[in-house]
């Protein structure tokens, strides 16, 4: 197989960083997924900051939501050595979206910690203490909603739809058709956001869901067809291949 050469003479199988992107971007669902369910019970009920319950499966949620951050980071990291030398401003670009999309995670992760915190301190609180402490609990949960729709909801949409699609389609990496459906479904997704922003409609509403379609499937074809095909060798000109450098941990995997 074609390799990648760096600087300390070591070669990188391009196919070997599409596997190692394929399988992060795959894990980006497993933890975001999981992460999500677990959460709900406190979320979905801001008053739950009164009940003192079990909380392992929160707890959980948060190494699912820490995983989900590193994979996420991880995913733009592994692309970059081969991404910079079609569209170094559109690697640079990715790197930082999924940054920022992580950062949007933290957020939530600490909103939610926060309430796990005061469901052990102040469980059982009565009458006007109680009050209060649902009041905080809804902001909360308002804080950890909104950081799930810029989030997921917008920063995806830029980062893995449009500038993603971007470097796909520019590098032709992967067939063009599927990076058009990675520009179209980002752009789709953006505005389904903006939409629910501007109260066009709900964030769980079905007219949401169809806005976000497009870059549902762009997110699962991607890493399965990087898996399953991975890049095309021929998208990556062997000039620049001797000059790429790349993670030494990639070569002696």
């Amino acid at each position: 197989m074609l390799g990648v050469g760096s600087s300390n003479g070591r070669a990188v199988d391009p196919q070997r960083i599409a596997w190692v992107f394929g399988i992060l971007f795959l894990l980006t669902w497993v933890t975001a997924i999981g992460a999500r369910v677990l959460f709900e019970p406190v979320y979905s009920s801001p008053s739950s900051v009164l009940d003192a319950g079990a909380e392992t499966g929160v707890y959980l949620g948060a190494v699912f939501e820490f995983l989900l951050i590193v994979t996420q980071i991880g995913t733009a990291v592994v692309l970059y050595p081969i991404a910079k030398w079609h569209s170094e401003i559109g690697a640079v670009g990715y790197v930082t979206a999924r940054i920022m999309e992580s950062a949007f995670a933290l957020v939530g992760l600490l909103s939610i910690l926060t309430i796990v915190t005061m469901r052990q301190d102040l469980a059982g609180a009565a009458g006007a203490d109680a009050a209060s402490l649902v009041a905080l609990g809804t902001s909360l949960t308002a804080t950890y909603d909104w950081a799930f729709l810029f989030g997921p909801g917008l920063v995806a949409g830029v980062g893995n739809g449009l500038i993603l699609g971007y470097v796909m389609y520019r590098s032709r990496l992967v067939p063009r058709r599927l990076a058009m459906i990675g520009l179209v479904g980002g752009s789709l997704h953006i505005i389904g956001f903006l939409c629910v922003l501007f109260g066009a409609f709900d964030a769980d509403s079905g007219l949401r869901f169809l806005s976000s379609v497009g870059e549902m499937v762009w997110e699962a074809a991607l890493p399965v067809y990087a898996i399953w095909k991975g890049f095309k060798p021929s998208a990556i000109p062997s000039s620049e291949m001797r000059q790429v450098e790349t993670d030494p941990a990639l070569s002696a995997a």
